[in-house]
């Protein structure tokens, strides 16, 4: 049984690196809520721990343990995970995760997430996503860049599709969004960034015909679509971690001008309005309950069919719990999730959580919102590193209309 086990966290975690290395000689007091206290301060007291914790002390594994004062004194994380996994927009995937966390004087946490993957349904994705605080939390830079070939389906405009009426689209994209952004107050910045979005060889096809309009929509449809703007962007956030929040606010507004001038195809505006808030039910308790509000809004003009805001197509592809990614797209989205997050274990190794979420778009005729596509479920945490309290969620959830499926993720959802 001990080899058996021994070989399942092998596999587990096979190419592990967790590596530490100081970037500064000079001490950073750290600021609340950066990093778990990692020591005993009472004889009753558990102290943290994380899954290298767990393989050292149950399988003997020689792995490096974490030192809590490496971010303190300046030092860094970096992480690469090679991992299966499985999406309902992917099918089976293979995936090598990088991480890169680390934390200037007087800042909050920085980080850099990169993936390569290759999935079942042929689809090739390589990701790069950053959130990098200067000392002292002057500046702030976010970046989000992708390259992928990603055929899928897509189901139309609107909350009336059906999933028994399947649009298959096949194309390559490049992704370039990037966001440099001042402080101009406390925990509030304002900046300006560029996002680009060039989608080419699209082809559309329904059975064997090939198809120019989806719900009577013929932008972005085939062929090439580029959407090139500027976007201003004002933000509020009092976290100190972003990875794992145990506390605080987001308010991110950001509007986009996109400009045949830039070489966009069409000239269109949108708005985008992401808030968070994080809550202690309990004074004193490590439970959070989590809100989380979403809304993208065309303003003007016709986007891209697939620049359109659509289920899963955030940021961070978190948005609709429940749905495959693309499942729901109009011209406008607003989105809405709840999410209760709770130790199982008192050292931080095990967590919980359960959500619900709801989600609506335009009806591409009326451009009105008439309909609710509701959704929840559950989910299992498992701190992967206790100082930056990262953890690796494997959750479950259940939509409208039979949809349902696993969601994988490193980092909190939101």
């Amino acid at each position: 049984m001990n080899r058996l086990r021994r070989s399942f966290s092998w596999l587990l975690l096979i190419g592990w690196r967790c590596l530490s290395a100081p970037l500064a000689a000079q001490s950073i007091p750290p600021l609340p809520g950066d990093f778990a206290d990692t020591t005993t301060a009472h004889a009753d007291t558990v102290a943290a721990a994380d899954i290298v914790d767990f393989l050292r002390t149950s399988c003997r594994l020689r792995l490096r343990p974490h030192e809590a004062d490496k971010l303190a004194s300046g030092g860094h994380f970096v992480w690469v995970i090679p991992q299966v996994g499985y999406s309902l927009p992917t099918g089976v995937l293979g995936q090598v995760l990088g991480n890169v966390t680390f934390r200037r004087p007087g800042a909050n946490l920085s980080s850099i997430i990169s993936s390569a993957t290759y999935t079942q349904n042929q689809q090739s994705l390589l990701t790069i996503t950053s959130t990098v605080w200067t000392p002292g939390n002057r500046w702030v830079f976010i970046g989000d860049w992708r390259l992928m070939h990603y055929p899928q389906a897509t189901y139309g405009l609107g909350m009336y599709t059906s999933t028994e009426r399947v649009v298959s689209m096949d194309y390559s994209y490049l992704r370039f969004y990037q966001g440099v952004l001042r402080r101009v107050r406390p925990s509030l910045y304002a900046g300006f960034g560029y996002q680009f979005d060039d989608h080419w060889d699209i082809r559309s096809w329904d059975g064997r015909h090939d198809r120019t309009r989806i719900s009577g929509y013929e932008y972005g449809i085939e062929g090439r679509s580029i959407s090139s703007g500027v976007a201003m962007q004002l933000l509020y956030d009092n976290r100190s971690n972003s990875v794992n929040p145990t506390g605080g606010q987001v308010l991110n507004l950001l509007v986009r001008t996109n400009k045949t001038a830039l070489g966009s195809d069409t000239d269109y505006s949108s708005l985008l309005i992401d808030a968070r808030t994080y809550l202690h039910p309990r004074p004193g308790s490590p439970n959070i309950l989590a809100l989380w509000s979403y809304n993208a809004l065309t303003l003007s003009g016709n986007p891209p069919f697939l620049d359109l805001p659509s289920t899963g197509w955030d940021a961070t592809s978190n948005l609709g719990r429940g749905y495959i990614q693309g499942r729901f797209r109009g011209k406008r989205l607003l989105y809405a999730e709840a999410e209760y997050r709770f130790q199982i274990s008192r050292s931080g190794l095990l967590g919980g959580v359960v959500f619900a979420n709801a989600q609506s778009v335009t009806q591409p005729l009326t451009q009105q919102f008439e309909r609710v596509a509701p959704a929840g479920g559950l989910g299992l945490r498992i701190r992967m590193n206790k100082v930056t309290r990262a953890n690796l969620c494997i959750d479950y959830a259940v939509g409208v209309g039979g949809s349902h499926g696993l969601f994988f993720n490193l980092g909190e959802v939101f």
